[in-house]
This record gives C-alpha cells, sequence and structure tokens, in this order.
C-alpha cells in the first residue's frame, strides 16, 4: 500500500556557523500535517542544517509508515544536489549527503521540490522557535 508524506524542511543558522535550528512538517496526501519538529543543533552551518532537517524528516516518514515521500526546501543547493545537477563538494556535506540517500533508499520513492523562502513559512518558524529556545 503507497502511503504518500509531504515533508517541509527548512534549516537555519544565525551566523556561518552559529546557533542553528531546524523545522520539520510532515503533511499527509490531504494537506494535514501528521508531525510537527523544531531542534536546536548546537553550532554549525546553514548547509549542515538543511540537511539535518531533511535527515530527521526522512527518518520521521519512515517511523510514521510512509512509502513516497515529496521534500520540500527552500535550499536552492541542497534541493539540486540532491537530484545531481550540482556536486557535493564539501566533505562534511558528503557524509550528510549519504547518510540523506541511505534514508531516501528505504522509500519507493522520494522527489525533491524547491520552493521560495514565503512559500516554506511552517518549517522556517519552527527553525527560528528552535534557535529563539536553543533547546
Amino acid at each position: 500500500m503507497v502511503m504518500f508524506l509531504r515533508l517541509q524542511t527548512d534549516g537555519g543558522a544565525r551566523g556561518n556557523p552559529g546557533p542553528a535550528g531546524i523545522g520539520v512538517v510532515i503533511k499527509n496526501a490531504q494537506g494535514e500535517i501528521v508531525e510537527q519538529q523544531a531542534k536546536f543543533l548546537g553550532i554549525t552551518t546553514n548547509n549542515q542544517a538543511e540537511y539535518r532537517a531533511v535527515i530527521l524528516g526522512l527518518e520521521r516518514c519512515l517511523a510514521l509508515g510512509g512509502t513516497e515521500v515529496e521534500v520540500v526546501a527552500d535550499s536552492e543547493l541542497l534541493i539540486k544536489q540532491a537530484m545531481g545537477e550540482y556536486r557535493v563538494k564539501h566533505p562534511d556535506l558528503q557524509i550528510r549527503f549519504r547518510e540523506m540517500k541511505r534514508l531516501e533508499a528505504q522509500f519507493q520513492g522520494v522527489r525533491y521540490r524547491h520552493v521560495r523562502r514565503a512559500f516554506n513559512t511552517e518549517a522556517d518558524a519552527l527553525a527560528n522557535e528552535a534557535m529563539d529556545r536553543r533547546g
């Protein structure tokens, strides 16, 4: 049985590197929120945070029984790297990329879609909440 989930993610750092947080919103096929996560990461870069948001989101989608996932993010770099349009050059990001791809392989299908920040406000708000709370 196919279970479609839409995974909206955002990661940010205040300073680069700096205090960082991630936001994850998982919705079902009807657009209803199934789960939300806001997590403070400590000091890291915005690109690390973007990847960690997708990794956490994919882990949660697996736990929820998702079989097909659409990852929606406002990080053009992450989306283009995930789709193979850009190479992942930074060694630390290569580790996160491989982790993301290992998770991706556990689904029947994963697709990636880039949106402007204005269309990713729920995940963005959660990432900012995590940075504000710092915990």
